[in-house]
């Protein structure tokens, strides 16, 4: 039987009450109490520090970081800083990842890169991912960031995900935030946009339309859309 994804979209909300949300609907979902879901949103100007913990990849200072009106974070997932921002459509999927010992977390990552891949082959752009990275890539520019969380359930044998994708719609993305830091602490590769790619305008909400689409053909799910998306 194919489980409910309830799926919702923001276009914008504050980095802090969207890890607060997902961390309240992991707990929910793990205790039965709410479907699994797909959060899709845009953030206000962010920077987000994961595991890794490198601050030398962050290049502002606090006075530098006030002017530009972007705030810092220091949070639970995988990985380094990233950047988040209006224009990047970002997706927190809360999924209850069942089984023992041979749960697949890396192939829930791989799963999550090809949901972003096949979105990008519906406008003829050819990504792919580097072996030694995380996340999609357009030649040598990093188009999505990836990084999760997998929180151990207690209801369950198995992980609740939170965290999840970051993909540059808008050129914006690309010019605003990201000269601030080391994305992902890689510094020998760029940073790309859909935008950019097809040298068109996207609409943010189509695409996180889209983006259920392909969520749901690669993972089995049968998406509850948002009631004006109907």
């Amino acid at each position: 039987m194919t489980k409910a994804l309830d799926v919702t979209y923001t276009p914008q909300l504050d980095y802090a009450a969207a890890w607060d949300l997902q961390k309240a609907r992991a707990s929910q979902i793990d205790q039965g109490q709410s479907n699994e879901a797909l959060m899709l949103l845009q953030h206000p100007p962010t920077y987000t520090m994961g595991s890794q913990r490198h601050p030398e990849h962050l290049l502002l200072d606090e006075r530098e970081l006030k002017e530009r009106g972007i705030t810092l974070f220091e949070i639970d997932r995988g990985g380094d800083i990233t950047y988040h921002g209006p224009g990047q459509l970002v997706g927190y999927p809360l999924l209850l990842l069942e089984g023992g010992k041979q749960l697949d977390l890396h192939g829930y990552l791989r799963s999550l890169e090809q949901v972003i891949m096949d979105y990008l082959e519906q406008f003829g752009i050819q990504s792919c991912r580097k072996p030694e990275y995380t996340g999609v890539w357009v030649g040598d520019a990093k188009i999505c960031a990836i990084g999760v969380k997998f929180n151990k359930a207690r209801q369950h044998r198995g992980f609740i995900t939170s965290h999840g994708f970051a993909l540059n719609i808008k050129d914006q993305v690309k010019q605003e935030g990201f000269a601030g830091i080391v994305p992902c602490g890689i510094q020998q590769y760029g940073i790309t946009s859909l935008e950019e790619c097809i040298g068109g305008e996207i609409d943010m909400e189509e695409a996180a339309r889209e983006i259920t689409a392909c969520f749901t053909r690669v993972f089995p799910y049968e998406a509850k859309l948002p009631p004006d998306w109907s």
